[in-house]
């Protein structure tokens, strides 16, 4: 391997005939580059697909009230009802669950102008929270604090704003804490600011919330204990969804609706939607390893092909090395080495082309205007590049086997007689 005399017979094999040594080796270039550039497409799907689910907690369901679709102890089909205060602790006694969060919510980011501040008005979204709330759903308090437990014993009317509320209704520097804005007419106190800790979610929505205590705000917008929709997020290792028949049970038991009576109860299970996600992206990254590797064993096979071709091209050569006492294993480690040097250098330049793709896309990204709908960050782990590499390196052996056994079985004698 460090013999100089070597390195010189592979360099001069390998540009004896530079065209075919060229077109041998990007068959293993354009395999190793597909093999990279389809991981990294394939992550990037998925960094988008799954920026759709935020930052909320992935072991976590939503859920809201629907229509009864059976009658049930007198109770007529088609009843409507409304979760209460008293659901939520009655479903805080499942020692499953982490976080039960009752949830209220007014107007829209999109709706009419619910929200003035002097002459400044805006359309936000509203939502009564309680403080558990932003371990569900984290977001990077930029100045002051969330709402506390003091707000909601107290109904304090206080609020924490998003950074397109803070645009909206204050002057470029202006310090939002400690002043007063009108929601539906009704005065809360700026206690804090907040954003989305994820860049790739809906930021718009998120900037242009408003969050106020649960109680401040059932008091101000006369909801009472009236609960809009719940946050559920089960305890680490113990999946929501196996929980959900449980959580049924309990609310279907308080509110008189039929035990199989599921339509009447509207979720949705983020955690078993995520787990489907992983699951495509799963059968997404084995394709691109198993299309990646389909291209790049063609490669494979056509260094192969051309190291049978050089053997014969050089078996008089081989000949008089042989005669001159050259052992076996000293012919088949040349052809191995020539083989395995024009794997991995095409493969190496097969990987530097591949991330400077991925590097062009990646700036694509960061420059461009709005976020890419469903794709985001494409890119590969280094453990990626070092399953790359040792594809190479035993490819390249395995190119080099056949023609070295080839090499070698020839006798010094026949191979002398060839002209």
């Amino acid at each position: 391997m460090f013999s100089k005399d070597r390195w010189d017979e592979i360099l001069e094999a390998l540009s004896a005939n530079k065209f075919r040594t060229l077109l041998t080796a990007f068959g293993v270039f354009w395999g190793i580059t597909i093999l990279v550039l389809l991981l990294a497409l394939t992550n990037g799907l998925k960094n988008g697909v799954t920026a759709d689910f935020g930052n909320f907690a992935t072991n976590s369901m939503f859920m809201w009230t629907q229509q009864t679709s059976i009658s049930y102890k007198g109770l007529p089909k088609g009843r409507l009802f409304n979760y209460k205060l008293g659901d939520v602790e009655a479903l805080k006694q499942i020692p499953e669950l982490k976080y039960v969060s009752p949830r209220m919510q007014l107007g829209g980011y999109s709706g009419d102008n619910n929200v003035t501040r002097g002459m400044k008005t805006g359309a936000f979204q509203v939502n009564g929270d309680y403080p558990e709330y932003i371990k569900q759903q984290p977001m990077d308090i930029t100045s002051g604090r969330f709402i506390s437990y003091s707000d909601i014993n107290t109904n304090r009317k206080s609020c924490v704003i998003g950074t397109d509320v803070v645009k909206g209704l204050y002057d470029k520097g202006e310090d939002p804490l400690g002043t007063y804005i009108k929601i539906s007419g009704v005065n809360f106190m700026v206690i804090g600011t907040f954003k989305a800790s994820n860049s790739q979610g809906d930021q718009e929505e998120d900037a242009n919330t408003i969050f106020v205590p649960f109680t401040s705000f059932g008091q101000a917008f006369n909801s009472g204990d009236n609960v809009g929709w719940m946050a559920i997020t089960g305890q680490d290792g113990i999946s929501i969804t196996d929980i959900k028949p449980k959580i049924f049970e309990i609310i279907k038991a308080r509110h008189k609706i039929h035990p199989d009576d599921d339509r009447a109860i509207g979720n949705f299970d983020l955690s078993e939607a995520f787990g489907r996600v992983n699951g495509l992206f799963s059968i997404l990254g084995f394709v691109g390893y198993f299309v990646g590797a389909l291209v790049l064993m063609s490669g494979i096979i056509g260094i192969s092909n051309i190291m049978l071709i050089v053997v014969k091209e050089r078996t008089k050569e081989i000949g008089v090395r042989r005669a001159l006492g050259a052992t076996p294993w000293m012919i088949k480690s040349q052809i191995l080495q020539e083989s395995l040097i024009l794997t991995i250098a095409s493969g190496m330049v097969g990987i530097s082309f591949a991330a400077g793709i991925i590097w062009l896309m990646n700036y694509i990204l960061d420059n461009n205007d709005g976020p890419v709908e469903n794709f985001a960050n494409p890119s590969v782990s280094m453990s990626v590049v070092f399953i790359a590499l040792f594809i190479l390196v035993v490819s390249g052996l395995l190119a080099g086997l056949i023609p070295a056994n080839s090499a070698t079985k020839m006798k010094p004698v026949d191979a002398l007689r060839i002209d």
